[in-house]
């Protein structure tokens, strides 16, 4: 079977915010909005102080809180291992935006563009009215995963079917596959890193890994 998930490697994210520019022009998510973000956090006392940055956004989980929570299961995780919303179905009642420990969930119930009432030109051609009013989030880059099983391309392999924030990165931190290919990028990453998955102790099988470390 296909397990998408996604590997990001600490060691090499700069916290240059590339990541959440391309996913902000990608899927036109409205002012205020940021499926993918990056924490910035300061550890340590001084004088042995450490500056770390964790990009974050919907984690894909195994068992998933917020499709347990959707009472009218608009929320779905495929077989691939993608963790998906039915717009059409979804009533925007929020359950599934206060289950998920990670904030990767959304709701806007106006219609907002970044200057004022007209769309810049990536919102004009990316803008879904049917995200109005419904929970929305991180999707991978789903249309893109859908399109490798018509063209043949392979998703972290082939940019076309990889998602956004993965093409952009600037240091290379990210990685994106399929992790029961024990050849894709990201098995390979795994096999020989040391790694942690966000809140791993709450069960929910979270699909990004964070690399910190060579084993």
């Amino acid at each position: 079977m296909t397990r998408y998930v996604m590997a990001i490697d600490l060691r090499r994210c700069v916290g240059c915010q590339t990541c959440t520019a391309a996913c902000k022009n990608a899927n036109a998510t409205p002012p205020g909005v940021q499926w993918r973000r990056v924490l910035d956090l300061e550890t340590g006392e001084f004088p042995d102080v450490r500056r770390s940055f964790v990009p974050v956004a919907c984690m894909h989980c195994d068992e998933p809180p917020c499709e347990e929570v959707c009472p009218t299961k608009a929320t779905t995780k495929r077989p691939d291992g993608l963790v998906a919303i039915d717009y059409d179905t979804c009533i925007g009642c929020a359950n599934c935006v206060m289950a998920c420990p990670y904030e990767a969930r959304s709701i806007v119930h106006d219609v907002k563009f970044a200057y004022g009432d007209k769309p810049i030109k990536s919102e004009e051609v990316r803008f879904d009215p049917a995200r109005i009013a419904v929970s929305m989030k991180c999707t991978f880059c789903i249309d893109r995963i859908d399109l490798a099983a018509k063209t043949g391309q392979v998703p972290g392999r082939d940019p076309d079917v990889t998602p956004a924030c993965v093409n952009s990165c600037i240091s290379g931190a990210m990685a994106f596959g399929d992790l029961d290919d024990p050849d894709s990028k990201v098995s390979r990453l795994l096999a020989e890193t040391q790694h942690f998955r966000m809140h791993e102790e709450l069960g929910t099988g979270p699909g990004v890994y964070y690399i910190w470390d060579k084993k």
